[in-house]
């Protein structure tokens, strides 16, 4: 009997681990390719200014402006049919984070409220660029050329801040092996 009640207590122990920590399950889901909808950030997106002027760097696919604190769900209808779309409970809030994939990137999201914010943008390819024209097939000196030398990094990463957000270079030698738009929210 003692060994039965160990067991049942370690198993709702693991149980309440799972669900209290907020991270699990990953499923795929559909997701609707209409076109239409918002073309940019919009007023209640968390990166804009008083004047409604998005901050920090952005990224741009379809003709639509990306920041992350943006609400996704203001602009995933005007970014086309993602490949496919993950969702799991989120690790950074209450409520569930999706993970976007469409041609050439990801967008990574988190529940706040009612919204589904960008957390982070990762450029997987040479297919898209920054909005500054830095992609994939560049090199450092490209990116301090089109950035400045006004960075932190290392020998595998450079790092640049603008807004409380930050733009992530990662390195193999000198060429970039991928590109991160980061709100530092998962951080």
């Amino acid at each position: 009997m003692k060994k039965r009640v160990l067991a049942l207590l370690a198993a709702c122990t693991v149980t309440a681990a799972l669900v209290l920590g907020g991270c699990g399950q990953t499923q795929t889901t559909p997701d609707s390719g209409n076109t239409t909808g918002n073309q940019g950030a919009s007023a209640d997106d968390g990166r804009t200014d008083s004047d409604g002027v998005t901050q920090g760097y952005m990224f741009e696919s379809n003709g639509v402006k990306i920041a992350v604190d943006v609400d996704m769900n203001e602009i995933k209808d005007s970014l086309g049919e993602p490949k496919s779309v993950f969702e799991e409970p989120s690790c950074a809030a209450q409520g569930t984070a999706y993970l976007y994939s469409y041609s050439g990137y990801e967008i990574n999201t988190y529940p706040d409220g009612e919204l589904n914010r960008i957390a982070y943008i990762l450029l997987k390819d040479d297919t898209v660029a920054t909005m500054e024209g830095v992609d994939l097939s560049m090199t450092r000196e490209d990116v301090i050329a089109a950035y400045g030398d006004d960075y932190e990094g290392d020998d595998k990463k450079i790092s640049y801040e603008k807004d409380g957000m930050t733009l992530n270079f990662m390195f193999d030698g000198d060429s970039i092996i991928s590109i991160e738009y980061d709100s530092g929210v998962l951080n």
